[in-house]
């Protein structure tokens, strides 16, 4: 058995549908047993949740969106489905027909529950996969299509259910002793043991691969998605960054944790369990390898796997002579935080045990505090404890490798790393495992930081200066044609690469912070639609 899944980029578009197609058709006559997991098409679950939204607002609005949405699941049939077009139209119609009746009961009752919410989602799986099972049969004899709701059962924890995998495990099993060949299935979605349909959270259809695949002991798990596997950091923010080829289950938990755009943890754990490989593969470039994400620690070249951050969160202080030795004050900030559903990034406390410091969501800062504060009303009215001290703006950078452990000097290397580049680091982490190695950051050094650490521990040998030419007329012109002609030699045999970033003259500013191909550097400025100005060039260099 043979497990793939393809996610909302990779089936955006009827004509990126017919690439997949080609994709599955190909591994269907390559294996007996083959299970597609389909998310939604494109953004169609956000369309969904801003509609339902609207609706329960009371605003009439919401039928526009809902017209977009059935013309473009309409335009799919017309473009996918060659024989049987009238049959597959009539039955996805029934589908909006009952769409707009619980739309329209939102927008009465001014009322959108996590129940009814839940259920207008799971639209976008059920169409999307029906609409692809059907194009499929014009090629593929055994094919079938299944609604994980009648499969997979879950808790009444609407929008993130927990699945009941024993029972889950049996319907999976006995299904497909009597299903075989293709079978496309939707992600997403479950159902209670009332019937009544839930949603598996953040990630929910790259785990309804994993269950599906954990449950019948498939070979391997293939994640489909629009990226070259999984990349050394955000490529967005990192231009250098490059394809990881393999991970431990560990690394991948510890990255997705920080911010990068892996596999959710809750995917892994099932695969995990059963020692399953995942395979994250790119739908646009079949031919490359992707990421393997096993139990297998592969060493490799680097020491470090990945540094990847989370942009944005708020950093708490609680301090106070009356903490020292005192049992008890740990469990009570953490406590009242868990009882209040507020998740916590990072933790770090100081030996002396006179502070503690951990980092939150920014958007639940206000009400953390209020909390704490509430918690420890005694101790701050008597100045045993300080009222928890907020900074925001902040950003937490994390390293993360398995090869990390017991490898002297990462640690030295990071924060080298990051003085160099007048990074000022706010706090760290580092677990006993020794598998990640996090700082938080001011929120503006975020990318500098990402791009100075990747540049340390991936591509060591050679130092990049990034340069900024004020003035591109004789003198300024004549720097540029040096360095153009000695690049090769900076980089190969001073392990210097130079990298224009920005020029200004009287009449233009240009930027580019991926380099500007110093040999163009006439043609870029000329180019440029800025306008010189010689204070917003300094302020947006120094940024």
């Amino acid at each position: 058995m043979k497990v793939m899944k393809f996610g909302g980029s990779s089936i955006g578009t009827p004509e990126r549908v017919k690439y997949v197609n080609d994709i599955i058709k190909e591994a269907a006559n390559n294996n007996v047993n083959v299970a597609v997991v389909l998310s939604a098409f494109g953004n169609s679950t956000d369309q969904l949740v801003e509609m339902s939204r609207i609706a329960g607002l009371g605003k009439i609005q919401y039928k526009e969106l809902l017209g977009n949405f059935i013309e473009v699941h309409s335009q799919f049939i017309s473009n996918l489905i060659e024989q049987n077009q009238t049959s597959v139209s009539q039955t996805v119609s029934r589908s909006f027909e009952e769409l707009k009746d619980i739309l329209h009961g939102i927008f009465l009752v001014r009322e959108l529950s996590a129940r009814t919410l839940d259920f207008v989602m799971s639209f976008g799986e059920r169409l999307s996969c029906f609409i692809v099972s059907e194009s499929l049969k014009d090629g593929i004899k055994k094919i079938h299509f299944l609604d994980t709701r009648n499969i997979i059962k879950t808790d009444e924890n609407f929008g993130a259910a927990g699945v009941n995998f024993k029972l889950s495990n049996h319907n999976l099993n006995k299904y497909f002793k009597s299903h075989s060949g293709l079978c496309i299935i939707t992600g997403f979605i479950g159902s209670t043991e009332n019937s009544e349909t839930t949603t598996l959270g953040r990630g929910g259809s790259d785990y309804t691969a994993s269950i599906v695949a954990a449950a019948l002991n498939a070979e391997e798990i293939e994640i489909w998605t629009d990226v070259d596997g999984v990349m050394t950091a955000d490529p967005k923010k990192v231009p250098k960054a490059f394809s990881i080829e393999y991970l431990t289950y560990e690394e991948a938990m510890e990255m997705s944790h920080f911010g990068a755009n892996v596999i959710h943890p809750p995917t892994m754990q099932p695969a995990l369990n059963e020692k399953i490989p995942i395979i994250i593969r790119n739908t646009f470039n079949k031919g490359f390898a992707g990421t393997i994400i096993s139990e297998k620690n592969t060493p490799g070249t680097y020491l470090i796997k990945s540094v990847t951050s989370i942009p944005e969160v708020a950093l708490f202080r609680v301090q106070g002579s009356g903490m020292i030795g005192v049992t008890g004050t740990a469990m009570r900030v953490f406590g009242t935080l868990a009882r209040e559903g507020i998740n916590i990034i990072l933790i770090t406390q100081v030996s002396s045990e006179h502070s503690i410091c951990f980092a939150v969501a920014p958007n639940v800062s206000v009400r953390a505090k209020k909390i704490i504060e509430e918690e420890f009303t005694l101790e701050i009215k008597t100045n045993q404890i300080d009222s928890p001290i907020v900074e925001k703006n902040l950003a937490v950078i994390a390293v993360v490798g398995e090869n990390m452990r017991e490898t002297p000097g990462i640690s030295g290397c990071l924060f080298q790393a990051l003085g160099k580049n007048g990074i000022n680091v706010i706090t760290i982490a580092q677990g006993s495992s020794e598998l990640n190695i996090s700082v938080v950051v001011p929120k503006q050094d975020e990318t500098k930081a990402l791009n100075a650490i990747h540049d340390s521990f991936f591509l060591s040998e050679t130092r990049s200066i990034n340069l900024f030419v004020i003035g591109a007329g004789l003198v300024g012109s004549t720097l540029l044609k040096q360095l153009n002609d000695h690049y090769q030699f900076l980089k190969k045999e001073r392990q210097i690469e130079i990298k224009l970033v920005a020029l200004t003259n009287t009449r233009k500013n240009v930027f580019n912070v991926n380099g500007i191909p110093i040999e163009d550097w006439q043609k870029y400025l000329d180019d440029s639609e800025d306008d010189a100005n010689l204070n917003l060039f300094i302020n947006k260099m120094i940024a």
